[in-house]
């Protein structure tokens, strides 16, 4: 077979190679899986078949919970979804039918004895609790109520009535302290009627005992703190279902901040938490994301109870340019996660070496060689270690939260530290900047200006090899590698070039400003000049000349023409 048909009978088997390598990268891609976030297709995999938000606020208005579906609705119309009219219609219904509902949010026999829910008391929107409970008329009533109470965590509770150790409240038993006996008598009555979690009774006990030990209220009044500031925002029902859902004092702070910094979400937040069946997986998962949190907590309410439920049990964002939704790989990856986490990772292996491989039969039907030849590429015996390097690459490229930390969450708490005392109080106080960890861009750039230099430095190789075996005298293969010069020193160019080029990009606000991301290829550079001289062309060149000398026993440490130039 002449060389020109032995090189273009190779060429569709490189096609075939190249084909096969590109369908695997990209099936990999599709996989809608990933470590440190969720995709959209994922979302809406887990959502599939479970209740819509508007369907659970039919349950729960279905259960005679009028405060709950009231917000849930609210919740329904923010998230667009069309079952919104018909769950606003069934509240509409029960309104008319039960006025004196509207606002307590619904009928509870604890309170029927103490302010006669059966009568009209003119108010016809749902008011916060801590509006009935106010009053000296109701607070004197409740008194008379929970007096008589046989639960010793409840009477544990009213003890802390006549604590004088409180730092942000006047006393209870003091003129001014109606707020706080307010919110004393409200925690009292939510746990005699059952309308706390058995974990947030149990701490609320401790506290209370803790306190009265210690003639100190301390954590226990930032728990009150905390309910006042939900108990003005909330009704009865409302306030009680989201208690239920909430397993510690430290969750209701958190929802209590959470309702003061992002009150125009509140639907959200607390259909979420009702939803999900814990409070505390959404005030944990909204304090650690913040805002772009919240966004990805309402594309879950969109997809359904399964959505949510997901999104909370990984803890993670929500990847979303990941748009690629394939519903038979969806639900495979929903179902075996760490099966196709693997699937998907080994298909970027592959998938990369199938593209050198591909590489590997073109070269070797271009410079006249056979394939099976175990010297006939370089990229032979370093496929792996390449192919390992771009899977890598596609890892970070697939991950974007993979190494980005998330900034910091805009709902956490904000402690001012009142200062005493001052040796300069006109200087301002300039704040540092910490970086934690590099942006992804920064990542991705070090990793492309390493595959540039890895390329360099086959092309390189592959040039010292093609010298190596031509039929020409070793003077004259001297002379080439002399005139190749400029190749071997083409790692520099690239490596200034790569830094010209992040540098201006950092200038343009395209990657962040680092300068560990321009430098790196100039350090790259120099490496891959250093290998390529040091390690190949000054053996190569040592070889030829003792060769043209008459002597070419090789020297210790010496390495022959054709094994220096194929090593890679």
């Amino acid at each position: 077979m002449t060389p020109q048909r032995e090189k273009n009978s190779k060429l569709p088997a490189a096609a075939a190679w190249f084909t096969a390598g590109i369908a695997l990268l990209a099936l990999a891609w599709m996989v809608p899986v990933n470590l440190k976030s969720v995709t959209p297709a994922l979302l809406r995999a887990a959502g599939e078949n479970t209740p819509r938000v508007a369907a659970f606020g039919q349950q729960r208005l279905d259960s005679e919970k009028l405060g709950a579906a009231s917000l849930i609705l609210e919740a329904a119309r923010l998230v667009g979804d069309p079952g919104a009219p018909e769950l606003e219609r069934g509240i509409r219904n029960i309104e008319a039918r039960r006025p004196e509902w509207v606002p307590w949010g619904g009928w509870d026999p604890f309170l029927d004895p103490l302010f006669s829910l059966k009568e009209n008391t003119g108010r016809t929107e749902s008011t916060p609790v801590l509006t009935f409970f106010i009053t000296e008329k109701a607070r004197r009533s409740l008194r008379g109520f929970l007096a008589n109470s046989r639960s010793i965590g409840v009477q544990t509770i009213l003890q802390t009535r006549e604590n004088q150790g409180t730092t942000r409240f006047v006393p209870a038993n003091r003129a001014g302290g109606e707020a706080l006996d307010a919110v004393i008598l409200l925690t009292a009555l939510l746990y005699q009627s059952d309308n706390l979690s058995p974990a947030l009774q149990r701490e609320l006990r401790v506290l209370a005992e803790t306190a009265a030990a210690e003639k100190q209220l301390d954590r226990l009044e930032t728990f009150y703190l905390d309910l006042l500031s939900l108990g003005k925002r909330l009704n009865w029902m409302q306030l009680g279902e989201l208690l239920r859902v909430s397993g510690s004092a430290l969750t209701v702070g958190e929802f209590a901040q959470l309702a003061r910094v992002a009150s125009d979400n509140l639907p959200l937040i607390y259909t979420a938490a009702l939803y999900s069946g814990s409070a505390d997986n959404v005030a944990d998962y909204l304090m650690e994301y913040g805002k772009q949190g919240l966004a990805d907590l309402r594309l879950a309410l969109g997809e359904g109870q399964g959505a949510v439920r997901l999104l909370l049990r990984n803890r993670a964002p929500v990847n979303h340019s990941a748009a690629l939704n394939i519903s038979a790989v969806a639900e495979f990856a929903l179902l075996n996660p760490r099966v196709a986490l693997i699937a998907k990772y080994a298909a970027f292996f592959v998938g990369a070496f199938l593209l050198f491989h591909a590489l590997e039969v073109f070269l070797s039907g271009a410079m006249r060689e056979p394939a099976g030849d175990s010297r006939s590429s370089p990229l032979r015996l370093r496929s792996f270690l390449l192919a390992g390097m771009i899977a890598l690459f596609l890892v970070f490229a697939s991950e974007p939260f993979l190494i980005k930390t998330p900034p910091p969450s805009e709902f956490k708490f904000k402690l001012v530290v009142p200062v005493l005392a001052a040796d300069k109080p006109d200087s301002p106080i300039t704040e540092v900047p910490v970086t934690t960890a590099m942006d992804t861009t920064t990542i991705l750039s070090i990793l492309l200006f390493a595959a540039l230099q890895i390329a360099v430095y086959v092309i390189c190789l592959l040039k010292i090899r093609y010298i190596s075996r031509q039929p020409i005298s070793p003077q004259l293969k001297l002379r080439l590698m002399d005139n190749e010069e400029n190749l071997f020193d083409a790692g520099l160019y690239v490596g200034i070039a790569g830094t010209a080029t992040a540098l201006v990009l950092q200038v343009l606000g395209y990657i962040q400003a680092n300068l560990l991301a321009a430098y790196s290829s100039n350090l790259f550079g120099i490496l891959c000049v250093a290998i390529v001289k040091i390690r190949h062309v000054r053996h190569f060149k040592r070889q030829l000349i003792l060769e043209v000398h008459g002597d070419a026993t090789p020297q210790p440490g010496d390495t022959n023409a054709s094994s220096a130039a194929t090593k890679l």
